[in-house]
């Protein structure tokens, strides 16, 4: 695979040979079903259910007491894939499993800049082979009121940000999602209601934090495009709008970035979208959730935890704050 990326800008010396890179592309888009086990308790995915993308070498995050995993029933990977938001595609719920196939993911880069020492730009290449990728199981709750437990692969975001050295300013973490009309249908719609590109953001704390990953897998394998193929960022205590997808670019700031639906509609998200059973959105109750899969007959319903069960974890960022000004 190469030596390691160490940084935004390298010397020519360091770029992993072509014959390397080739084989590289080969093997991942092999797509092989059965590897055997490495050694250290580094694995590869081995029968792993269908998403459509290539395997991914990970490692296993067990310590439930971080929230890094969870003893609860993964939701299956159809729903997962099958049941999503992705403005960019449509507002149902199956518009993004229907037409996510549209955009191109290869090739792809990551632009990371504002109020960094090294500003630069990543391919994907560099983030599949230059951090250690290893599987987290969150739950994920939508800010509608339904939730899933669903098996991530990727990296902590500070891992990322501490490559471009953020200055001691640096307050904010801005994200930008791809915005490309041709492959993205529902960008086109004319009862689309949103100010695209789709943006989003965090404080530097929050980004700083442990369980703020930058996914780019799913059950295994790469992301499929539905889900934010192929990087996206994953806050588990926040309502997954929070999670924004198929990131093209990261800006660290000193002041408040403008989001998207924050922007559209401020009494009903804010900047923060904490999970929160006592506060409740404008138009029904956060107290219960529904877990997928779910039907009439079966719903599924829960008790809404506050921080989404990660209170232990993350409660000290939000010390005496008033979570009921800043939702």
């Amino acid at each position: 695979m190469g030596k390691r990326f160490l940084g935004p800008r390298i010397d020519s010396s360091e770029i992993t040979p072509e014959d390397v890179w080739l084989n590289r592309r080969q093997f991942m888009r092999a797509g092989a079903l059965t590897v055997p086990a490495l050694a250290g308790g580094t694995m590869m995915a081995s029968a792993a259910p269908r998403t459509g993308g290539e395997p991914l070498r990970f490692t296993t995050a067990g310590n439930g007491d971080q929230g890094f995993s969870t003893d609860e029933a993964r939701t299956p990977l159809d729903d997962i894939t099958a049941y999503c938001n992705f403005y960019e595609f449509g507002t149902g719920k199956e518009d993004p499993a229907r037409y996510a196939h549209e955009m191109t993911v290869d090739p792809w880069s990551l632009e990371v800049g504002g109020a960094v020492k090294k500003p630069g730009k990543l391919h994907l290449e560099d983030l599949l082979g230059s951090f250690d990728l290893e599987e987290r199981i969150y739950r994920l709750r939508c800010v509608e009121a339904w939730s899933m437990v669903v098996p991530w692969v990727g990296f902590p975001l500070h891992s990322l940000l501490d490559r471009f050295q953020p200055l001691g300013s640096a307050r904010y973490v801005a994200f930008r999602t791809l915005y490309r009309r041709e492959e993205m249908r529902g960008t086109r719609s004319f009862t689309s209601i949103i100010d695209w590109p789709y943006r989003e953001g965090l404080r530097m704390d929050e980004a700083a934090h442990p369980l703020t990953l930058l996914a780019v897998g799913l059950y295994g394998k790469t992301l499929p495009n539905q889900n934010g193929a192929p990087i996206r960022l994953v806050v588990p205590w926040k309502y997954g709008f929070k999670s924004i997808k198929s990131i093209v670019r990261i800006d660290v700031l000193e002041k408040q970035p403008p989001t998207s639906w924050q922007q559209l509609a401020p009494n009903e998200y804010g900047f923060y979208a904490n999970v929160n059973p006592e506060v409740d959105h404008p138009r029904w109750s956060q107290k219960y959730e529904r877990r997928l899969p779910s039907s009439l007959w079966q719903p599924n319903r829960m008790p809404t935890r506050m921080f989404n069960g990660y209170g232990e974890q993350v409660a000290e960022l939000y010390s005496g704050m008033d979570l009921t000004k800043h939702y």
